[in-house]
């Protein structure tokens, strides 16, 4: 939306039932330049500013976009320039739609923490990883692999392939592979 990096906060949205009209305001920098939102407000170095959607076309913020898709946004907020929803999704086959939709029109989107209540029957066997711990290398390490069938039974590829699509040598691909899966293996197993 800004043509420039630009911190926003204080988000507040309304709906207006008789022309299905969704109007947010966010505050942000007064000289920030915004290409779908009109500065409504100044005082000092910070403005307020304004834009409009229909209720029910393609949403232009990510709170309508969840709403859309069946979740209520129980809040929100913003955190070192990022947006952050609280919502509730039936179930994480519906979560993983939501945050793929929502990376579709919003590229930078990302899960920052996802909590599950108890299943009915008492169990309660979700992990969480902290992809995070993993370092850009390792990442990268794994998606390729993933990517080329490493991991698929039979193999679609071996180490020497995938070391090679990295332009790596094998031993140093069986490094990072290793030190990848320890960290993944220590939060899924809690060691």
């Amino acid at each position: 939306m800004a043509d420039r990096e630009t911190d926003i906060s204080e988000i507040s949205r309304s709906t207006i039932p008789a022309d299905d009209t969704v109007t947010v305001d966010f505050r942000a920098d007064a000289d920030a330049e915004f290409e779908d939102a009109d500065e409504v407000f100044r005082y000092g170095d910070t403005a307020v500013y304004r834009f409009e959607c229909e209720a029910g076309t393609t949403p232009a913020c990510p709170c309508e976009f969840v709403e859309c898709r069946g979740c209520p946004v129980q809040s929100f907020r913003t955190t070192d320039g990022a947006v952050v929803l609280l919502f509730v999704a039936r179930d994480v086959d519906h979560l993983r739609g939501i945050v793929l939709d929502l990376r579709e029109q919003f590229p930078d989107v990302s899960l920052r923490r996802l909590t599950r209540s108890r299943d009915p029957d008492g169990s309660d066997d979700l992990v969480l990883l902290d992809r995070e711990s993993l370092t850009a290398r390792q990442r990268e390490v794994l998606t390729t692999a993933h990517r080329m069938g490493y991991f698929a039974h039979p193999k679609d590829a071996n180490a020497t392939e995938v070391a090679g699509a990295l332009d790596i040598n094998r031993s140093t691909f069986a490094e990072h592979l290793s030190a990848a899966q320890s960290k993944l293996l220590d939060s899924i197993l809690e060691a």
